[in-house]
């Protein structure tokens, strides 16, 4: 009697800490693990393969062809660099579930996820870019932002570390700098403008949806922990 009971307890406790907003943020980070897979597979299958540059960020297409503000995720340049996106997807999944963000949150990801690569637009000589790492900066982004606006103080002063720290990663990057950078112990170039933009997009995005009357944020929080 007691195990049952205290099992049922635990399947509460789970049942409350995963919440709508926590699932549907999950969702968000399996469909970008899936692309990123999907188009490995695309772009290295023995034959025939797509040629990376068919699915990548170019600047002189993106007008022409918009939607590959979507497709650069499909492209990675080596394996490596498949594997780090894949963890840091992972990554800024949990810390979503952590966060306990809102289902608007989830939204505020998918809007990021071609703002991010729209963005690149301030930097035109980086012809070709492809890769997950800008939507995870996006990703990372919204949760800091969602903390701060909704956390108790505990919670946003932990926020506001995590937001230092983050920001200080992205500076020593100097995404205003060369288009490209060769880090050691990395196989392929990085771009950090890319870190930039998607931490911008994010930010931008999570700010707005957080931006609506009073008791719409409140009936948010309720549906939320629905």
């Amino acid at each position: 009697m007691r195990c049952s009971i205290a099992a049922r307890h635990d399947t509460e406790r789970c049942a409350c800490f995963v919440t709508r907003g926590s699932r549907a943020w999950v969702g968000v980070a399996v469909l970008l693990a899936a692309c990123v897979l999907l188009g490995w597979q695309l772009t290295h299958a023995s034959a025939p393969a797509i040629r990376p540059e068919l699915l990548d960020w170019q600047p002189a297409l993106a007008f022409s062809q918009p939607w590959r503000a979507f497709s650069a995720v499909f492209v990675h340049y080596s394996a490596e660099h498949l594997i780090g996106n894949l963890a840091g997807v992972a990554l800024a999944g949990v810390f979503g579930v952590v966060a306990r963000v809102s289902t608007r949150m989830a939204w505020a990801w998918l809007a990021a996820w071609p703002l991010t690569h729209w963005g690149l637009l301030v930097k035109p000589e980086l012809t070709h870019y492809g890769g997950l790492s800008g939507v995870v900066h996006a990703g990372v982004a919204i949760v800091i932002v969602y903390v701060l606006a909704t956390g108790t103080r505990a919670q946003r002063l932990v926020g506001s570390a995590v937001l230092a720290g983050f920001c200080g990663k992205l500076l020593s990057e100097s995404p205003w700098g060369a288009a490209l950078r060769h880090p050691s112990g990395w196989d392929i170039a990085v771009a950090p403008i890319a870190h930039a933009t998607g931490s911008l997009a994010g930010a931008l995005c999570a700010g707005i949806l957080l931006l609506l009357p009073a008791h719409q944020l409140k009936l948010a929080k309720l549906e939320n922990h629905a």
